[in-house]
């Protein structure tokens, strides 16, 4: 399918794009953000979708109300779409609504009834969402990494079958936030069913950016469960949805007991609702449900073909771009030619100055915004980088101790559907510049944080937006 010229077509379907920032010599920008995948902005449709919504807003579910009604029809409709977007059947699936992604991998950690013999697969590429909530409840074994930071495939299936018949679960992401590296999750997914495991995909990164389609349970390859974030999908409206097989949900007590969760009580038995009632606990977030209905209605009708090549190409463009740079170090797949292949999530180093303070500069200095550090995948970060054991003993100790200053990390651009080519030959002029050591001088970098900040100079946030 042909580009979209850079999103340049695509921009006025989006809110906020065309505001300035204060830069530190007295100067504006127009603002560009390379942290999508952090989060991303409203789409218009969905903030006007929002404010004509909130006309009719009221409970759902219990209420007889006319309003009550159509927020139940709503809220309802909204899980339908959500289904429909990754290829679920309502006949075998369901859709729990939660805040994000974390919430919702949190809650099937807790809902597997898993014990300190079972074994749960994670790779060594996770955000730690889809890491650190089996540590509680399972026996977390971590796959390992290719030399470039790839997924070690003869690492996955060996143990996978050394832990064969205690395995429950196979945990990984669809697409990492670090180096933008898409997984092959079906034929992952072939290989855990048939060694006796499911598997949970973690879809933050991969669901704005692909498709994603769960398959039917009769199909060895299905994916069991997957999780993703509107926040993500251009809906930042603080919800996120868990869909999966239903058979889980319909047995066990749900992890968070509440209003909404039961059809019967008495003062001595309690019998459950099914799902996804039995798991979304008291009011739910109509509103963000809405939201992320709306994105997804919009994402459709542009087609995730077409938002894949749009991405291509912004993805091959800055690569050229950084990998002609002197001092710029780039991770994972580097090479222009294969950006099909990853997603718009570019990592990494200018030689000589720290990750902090490039971040620092980007945004004082020419109004751009990405992110620096770990990105939430400490563990991914020190292999890629090479941190051994003892350099990485060190660093942990003074970090805990409340310096942060030398704690390891990378720079990291990440693209959304609105971004153009004009903002990435920006931002490549601008890294290009601070490699050669053009930024201002004065800047303090606080241990506590390790964070850079201009010296005596501060933007007034409250004549951007104020409380009251």
């Amino acid at each position: 399918m042909a580009a979209i010229g850079y999103g340049s077509a695509l921009r006025s379907r989006f809110s906020g794009l065309e505001v300035e920032v204060p830069l530190i010599d007295g100067g504006r920008a127009r603002y560009i953000n390379f942290d999508n995948a952090a989060s991303t902005p409203p789409l218009s449709s969905v903030r006007r979708g929002v404010d004509d919504f909130l006309d009719y807003y009221a409970s759902v579910h219990r209420g007889t109300g006319f309003k009550s009604q159509l927020s139940t029809w709503a809220y309802e409709s909204s899980r339908q779409r959500t289904m429909g977007f990754v290829g679920a059947d309502p006949a075998t699936h369901t859709c729990i609504f939660v805040k994000n992604t974390t919430e919702a991998i949190n809650k099937l950690a807790r809902r597997l009834s898993l014990g300190r013999e079972d074994v749960v697969l994670v790779t060594q590429m996770e955000h730690h969402s889809n890491d650190l909530p089996f540590r509680r409840v399972a026996n977390v074994v971590h796959v390992g990494l290719g030399p470039n930071g790839e997924l070690d495939e003869t690492d996955f299936v060996r143990k996978l079958e050394a832990h064969a018949g205690r395995l429950r679960l196979v945990a990984m992401t669809g697409a990492s936030n670090v180096t933008g590296y898409i997984l092959p999750v079906h034929q992952y997914a072939e290989l855990a069913h048939a060694a006796g495991a499911m598997i949970l995909v973690d879809c933050a990164q991969l669901a704005p950016h692909r498709s994603v389609v769960v398959g039917s349970l009769d199909d060895p390859a299905h994916l069991d469960f997957v999780a993703l974030s509107a926040h993500k999908l251009y809906a930042p409206y603080g919800t996120g949805a868990l869909i999966g097989r239903k058979d889980v949900f319909e047995i066990g007590e749900p992890d968070m007991p509440g209003g909404g969760t039961v059809e019967i009580v008495t003062l001595d038995e309690v019998t459950w609702a099914g799902p996804p009632e039995r798991e979304e606990a008291g009011s739910p977030n109509i509103v963000g449900a809405v939201a992320l209905a709306l994105a997804i209605r919009e994402l459709q009708q542009i087609g995730m073909e077409a938002v894949a090549a749009h991405e291509t190409e912004l993805s091959a463009a800055l690569l050229e771009r950084l990998r002609g740079i002197p001092r710029v170090r780039l991770f994972g797949d580097a090479d222009p030619d294969n950006a099909s292949n990853r997603l718009g999530v570019i990592p990494f180093q200018i030689e000589g100055i720290s990750h902090f303070l490039a971040a620092a500069i980007l945004g004082f200095e020419h109004g751009i915004g990405v992110r620096s550090g770990c990105f939430c995948a400490h563990p991914y970060i020190l292999a890629l980088l090479g941190i051994d054991a003892e350099q990485a003993s060190s660093t942990r100790q003074a970090m805990l101790a409340g310096d942060k200053r030398e704690m390891p990390g990378l720079i990291r651009a990440s693209f959304g559907l609105y971004n153009t080519l004009d903002e990435v030959n920006r931002f490549a002029d601008a890294v290009e510049g601070i490699g050669r050591g053009e930024y201002m001088p004065d800047y303090t970098q606080d241990p506590a944080t390790g964070e850079y900040a201009p010296q005596g100079w501060s933007p007034d946030f409250s004549g951007y937006f104020d409380l009251g």
